[in-house]
Formats: structure tokens, sequence, C-alpha cells
């Protein structure tokens, strides 16, 4: 007579401690290669604050910045992202996940394009960020294309 036999898959799971432990059912699939540049996340952070403050879940941006242990400039560096346009938005939230080294774009890169008002120029200076290798030159562009305007009013 033979021995009744029981099949069961299991896995081990590493937990944060770095105990392992024995976990019942198909090991869940590897998460994709690379990481998420810090730029994307903080633009989904900017989006999920204005969604609190609008929702009324926190009062204010100074708010926001308390219960994260931040200063209110940070957060309104970060909560400037929202001014990109709608374009450049999609862009930086699916910007490909990051292998090895550096993020291709970061949030202090963005700032100038930010400031600018003109949707269409954003869209003109953020291409040029993404020829180059970092935003030195966009940033540049940026900043003396606000300058030039500011000027002409001055006129």
């Amino acid at each position: 007579m033979r021995a009744p036999s029981v099949s069961v898959r299991v896995h081990f799971e590493t937990r944060r401690s770095g105990r392992k432990a024995l976990r019942i059912g198909p090991a869940p699939e590897p998460p994709p290669p690379g990481r998420i540049p810090r730029v994307t996340r903080l633009m989904a952070l900017a989006i999920r604050f204005d969604h609190l403050i609008r929702t009324g879940e926190v009062r204010d941006m100074a708010e926001l910045a308390r219960l994260g242990m931040v200063t209110r400039a940070r957060v309104t560096q970060i909560m400037n992202l929202l001014l990109l346009a709608p374009a450049i938005q999609e862009a930086v939230l699916y910007l490909d996940p990051v292998e090895s080294g550096r993020d291709p774009i970061t949030e202090r890169d963005l700032r100038p394009i930010a400031a600018v008002a003109d949707w269409d120029r954003q869209q003109q200076l953020h291409s040029q960020l993404r020829m180059t290798d970092g935003g030195s030159r966009a940033t540049h562009d940026a900043s003396q294309w606000r300058h030039d305007r500011e000027c002409s009013y001055l006129r």
C-alpha cells in the first residue's frame, strides 16, 4: 500500500529583517529591472498632494510640509511640477526605468521650465532638455528666455 501524498507549491520570501520565510503558493514575479526615476516619483507625489489639498484632507501646503517633515519651500518646489504642460507631466510620469547611473532628468532641471507660463515654450525647452545629457543647456535657455521676456516688459 502506498502512503498518500500532498503536493503544494512553496517559495522562500526574504523579509525586511533579512530572515527567510516559507510561503505557500507560486513565487511572485520579480520586479522589472531598474528603478523609477526620482523626478517621476516627485511628479506623482505632486499630483497626490494636489488631490489631498483639493479634497480637504490637508488644509494647505504648510500642513503637507509639517506632515512630511520637509520645508515649505521643498513642498513648493514639488508642487511647481504641476505648472508644467500636461504633455510634459505625462512624459515625466512615463520615463523609462534607470538601469544604472544618474537619472536622465532631475526635478532641478525642470524648475526653470515650470517657471515659464507659456506651454508651447515649455514644450520647446523640454525637447531641448531631452536632446542634451541633463538640463544645463535647457535650464540656461529657459532662464535667458524669462530674462528677455521680463526686460521686454520694462521697455
